[in-house]
């Protein structure tokens, strides 16, 4: 018996101090995962990064008859995405958060924080069109369109994006707005083999490339500096940059992409002042 309470002695030690250990360990690491200090968040894409085979947005009562434009029916039709890839360009993470939670204080009540930075990325779209809505299936969750293929817009486009932060405020939102963006997108940004289709022409306009710089620096970083807000009517952003851009697209190209360039067109200094866009159904 003498030696199975030894035995027991001896455990109920060791138990105790691996568990006083593991509690330091626990406080510690919670502290600095869930506590005062708040949570980071890191997420990196693969070298594949994220693709969308087909994104849909569905009109549900399509044009109504009563407009009186020609071809109206109130037939739900679907603007149709396909082919979208993003990868990001760089090292380390594509996407940084940093979560906090803050108590109220003064005026201002409680609020979640989410301070957000995004690294640089390349976005491509394989084209974009038109088609008429199917049927919702709810056990696959697929509706689609009844086409074997959308009737296409845009031929594609590819967008190099830089980096640029943003912060966004739940709750209270002392800082005046949902997101709150306040920064500079490096570089600015790229829009290249973008294509317009006139499907009843046949024709199509072709960009070979667009760039569009903040004016007044030597690294074409472009200021955007917005706050974006859900109102009673809608999805509410307003700008708040006076910074000017500077817009170049180079090729511009009538008919096919293939015909002579027509030259390109430069535009210096566009300042669209502190303007709002309401985004809402109908």
């Amino acid at each position: 018996m003498k030696m199975f309470t030894k035995l027991a002695l001896v455990s109920s030690l060791a138990i105790s101090a691996n568990a006083m250990a593991m509690q330091s360990m626990d406080d510690a690491a919670l502290s600095a995962a869930t506590g005062q200090d708040g949570i980071n968040i890191g997420i990196a894409l693969g070298s594949g990064g994220v693709s969308i085979d087909k994104l849909y947005l569905h009109d549900n009562d399509g044009l109504a008859s009563s407009t009186g434009i020609t071809g109206a029916s109130g037939t739900a039709g679907a603007i149709a995405i396909s082919g979208v890839t993003v990868t990001q360009k760089g090292t380390g993470n594509l996407l940084d958060l940093a979560i906090d939670t803050n108590g109220a204080s003064g005026s201002n009540g409680a609020f979640l924080n989410v301070a957000a930075t995004v690294g640089a990325v390349d976005i491509h779209v394989g084209s974009i069109g038109v088609g008429t809505s199917g049927t919702l299936n709810q056990t696959t969750a697929v509706r689609g369109i009844t086409e074997t293929a959308p009737t296409e817009i845009i031929s594609g486009l590819d967008l190099s994006l830089g980096q640029i932060s943003a912060n966004v405020q739940l709750g209270s939102t002392p800082q005046g707005a949902m997101i709150k963006v306040n920064s500079s997108l490096k570089g600015g940004l790229t829009l290249s083999n973008f294509g317009i289709n006139d499907a009843a022409g046949g024709g199509k306009i072709v960009l070979d490339k667009v760039m569009v710089r903040g004016a007044g620096n030597t690294t074409g970083d472009l200021d955007v500096n917005a706050n974006i807000s859900v109102v009673p009517t809608g999805l509410k952003i307003q700008n708040n940059s006076a910074q000017g851009m500077n817009v170049y697209a180079q090729g511009v190209h009538l008919g096919a992409a293939g015909n002579a360039s027509i030259g390109d067109l430069e535009i210096q200094g566009l300042n669209v002042g502190t303007s709002t866009i309401t985004i809402s159904g109908h």
